[in-house]
């Protein structure tokens, strides 16, 4: 049968470029989709085609992303796993949010997964096998400043839940991963003493590394997994136990 098949949204940085990484070490082909062009060709160079593949699309777009669908069917015939870790954030007060950037958080972090999750389920239901492993994150428990984001996760968790339910009897799990405080080129660009806070409101008084994430993408992706599905995973630092500041 050849390589596994791996597509990954938000591929070319932090948490996506780790999961590639992993996934790469792990013999298998990757379609990385990322609207950063830059980072996606650093992708390409450090591995080869025979590695990897770029894929240029708008995941809260409905055309463009059945034709995504259709040229992996097309080129592979098949598709093994689909990895949703691309997402944004717009944080703010409610009473300081305007409502494009509520409306924009969930078009790209809720109905953008909505999307590939709906074509990636159509193939993997016909070859009776996959894995979709969803990127959630621990705000979806509650962030202050953040109504928007902890809304759209919160419903990447409940939409795992789902299509546990629709997909299992067809050989496709399906998870979540809700990470927490993670050294991403996005919390790097926190003010120091904001991070610090952060830090030090962590059980393990440490921030996760994207390795952490890839690590159980990986996993969860195994063909050795065959009994988990409809769960959601924290790596967070014991943060969702209910530590705070």
């Amino acid at each position: 049968m050849g390589k596994r098949i791996a597509l990954i949204t938000g591929a070319a940085k932090g948490i996506g470029k780790a999961i590639v990484d992993n996934f790469i070490a792990n013999d298998y082909l990757v379609i990385a989709v990322d609207i950063d062009k830059i980072s996606e060709k650093k992708l390409m160079v450090q591995y080869g085609e025979d590695k990897i593949q770029l894929a240029k699309a708008d995941i809260s777009n409905e055309r463009t992303v059945k034709l995504l669908f259709e040229k992996i069917v097309k080129k592979y015939g098949r598709l093994d796993v689909l990895v949703n870790n691309a997402g944004i954030i717009h944080d703010n007060m409610i009473w300081k949010m305007p409502a494009d950037d509520f409306d924009s958080v969930i078009k790209i972090n809720l109905k953008g997964v909505w999307l590939m999750c709906r074509e990636a389920s159509k193939i993997m239901k016909e070859q009776k096998s996959g894995r979709i492993i969803n990127i959630a994150s621990r705000a979806w428990l509650g962030n202050r400043g953040q109504s928007n984001y902890a809304a759209s996760k919160a419903g990447v968790v409940a939409l795992t839940r789902v299509l546990a339910l629709e997909l299992g009897k067809y050989n496709v799990l399906v998870n979540a991963i809700a990470p927490g405080l993670i050294d991403t080129p996005l919390t790097q660009k926190l003010e120091k003493d904001v991070l610090q806070k952060l830090i030090e409101a962590q059980p393990t008084k440490t921030m996760g590394k994207p390795e952490d994430i890839a690590n159980l993408v990986s996993f969860l992706a195994s063909e050795k997994t065959q009994f988990i599905t409809g769960q959601t995973i924290y790596v967070d630092g014991g943060k969702s136990i209910g530590a705070g500041i």
